[in-house]
């Protein structure tokens, strides 16, 4: 269990981190076999297959 102070610090923390560009993901991300991505274009650059992001 985590207490946080704010929410920052809860982000911080806890976001997951795509795996190609390194940005942490606040919000929806793609989840590929475990691997996070903070979008289908990372996803893709690290040579998966599929992935659409819907708008």
């Amino acid at each position: 269990m985590h207490v946080f102070d704010c929410f920052a610090c809860a982000i911080h923390r806890m976001a997951p981190i795509c795996e190609h560009c390194r940005v942490q993901i606040i919000g929806q991300g793609v989840e590929v076999d475990g691997t996070w991505y903070c979008g289908a274009h990372c996803a893709r650059a690290e040579g998966k297959a599929g992935i659409v992001d819907r708008v």
